[in-house]
């Protein structure tokens, strides 16, 4: 069976999907302006699934995860002062995030290069029990977006499950739309080549 990228592969999970946020951005910057602690809780209430999803994909285990999750709020708390009205709250905290989360990548790259690539592969995987081993297609699924490039595995990964815009994804990643674009079209293209390799 050919797969296309127009909608979600079947067997793909969605509970890492972005949950309906109740507070709004100006809401909680208001509150930060009146009481730091209560406007945290509130930013925190907001964008802490999020983020932690997003790390996840990027870190591949629960553990790490929270470990990256949690030292991005630390941040995220220690520079709100910095924190230009310019940018957007969401994509800001993203891109905090992206860079905790590829520290922590290149932390562990000397563990993962002592590692043959395909075990990796499937060590990353054994940690993450949201993916259905039952399911063949979203073993396949995760396994194709891991394979790529760092750069195509942002852009994919932020487009397609937080639904992202490619502006925001370019402030997140430092890039251009343009660029960001060129990335997720080209990722949607290894993956689909991935899906249907061996089908």
């Amino acid at each position: 069976r050919v797969i296309r990228l127009s909608g979600k592969p079947e067997g793909v999970p969605l509970q890492d999907k972005a949950t309906v946020m109740t507070n709004k951005d100006e809401d909680i910057l208001m509150e930060l302006q009146r009481n730091r602690e209560a406007g945290f809780r509130l930013l925190m209430d907001r964008y802490m699934p999020r983020i932690y999803w997003h790390v996840r994909r990027m870190v591949g285990n629960h553990a790490d995860a929270q470990d990256v999750a949690q030292e991005t709020f630390v941040r995220v708390f220690r520079s709100l002062d910095g924190l230009r009205r310019q940018s957007a709250l969401s994509t800001w905290i993203y891109r905090i995030a992206t860079n905790e989360a590829l520290r922590h990548a290149e932390g562990r790259k000397q563990w993962l290069m002592s590692l043959d690539s395909g075990d990796v592969e499937l060590v990353n995987l054994a940690s993450d029990e949201y993916v259905d081993y039952g399911d063949a297609l979203a073993v396949k699924f995760q396994l194709a977006i891991r394979s790529l490039p760092r750069k195509q595995q942002l852009a994919f990964n932020v487009r397609y499950y937080d639904e992202l815009s490619y502006e925001e994804i370019a402030e997140i990643a430092d890039s251009t739309a343009a660029s960001v674009k060129a990335n997720y079209h080209h990722a949607k293209e290894r993956i689909v080549k991935y899906m249907n390799a061996n089908d």
